[in-house]
């Protein structure tokens, strides 16, 4: 890969990256090393990708792959698989709601939610990945990249409610099949 379309690689997709980073990490400095980390590990094993097309899916799978690995290393946090007991019942959404919120209030409800649950939140609302892409991006199946959204998006409603504000009562879900709603 020569400088300039690593150059355009970066460009293209550090905003997302850095991101997703921060949701994860919520740290800006951590969140920044992530990021460079990613783009050594592409610079170093990039090059393997026969299709450039997936180039967005591998380097946010290797930005997660990379957080857990730290988090391992810096025994803060248990097995992602070590999940919360939460609710599996779903909550009624209002179709009426309207799709208008506060940047700041939904980063902040983000980061009230649980990491297991806050990771396929970001890739969804934010990143505006498929539930596949989320998939082969986190490296679980979809139906566990489902679950996580429904249990993230209780725990995301909660965070609103606990805020009392009026921003809290919208916010775009997307219904049963999957689709935004509009």
């Amino acid at each position: 890969m020569t400088n300039e379309a690593f150059t355009q690689l970066v460009d293209a997709h550090y905003a997302p990256l850095y991101r997703f980073a921060l949701s994860l990490a919520r740290n800006g400095s951590d969140a920044g090393d992530l990021v460079q980390q990613t783009f050594f590990i592409w610079a170093t094993k990039g090059h393997g990708i026969r299709e450039l097309s997936k180039a967005k899916s591998w380097l946010f799978t290797t930005l997660y792959r990379e957080f857990l690995r730290a988090r391992r290393r810096d025994s803060r946090s248990s097995s992602l698989e070590d999940l919360p007991p939460g609710e599996n019942e779903p909550i009624a959404e209002d179709a009426g709601r309207l799709t208008r919120i506060d940047s700041a209030a939904v980063m902040s409800a983000l980061q009230a939610v649980d990491e297991p649950f806050r990771a396929p939140l970001t890739l969804f609302y934010i990143e505006d990945m498929s539930y596949q892409e989320i998939a082969d991006a986190l490296d679980v199946p979809i139906g566990t990249v489902m679950s996580r959204l429904s249990r993230g998006k209780a725990q995301l409603r909660l965070a609103f409610e606990r805020a009392d504000s009026p921003s809290s009562k919208v916010l775009p879900f997307p219904n049963v099949k999957g689709e935004r709603s509009s």
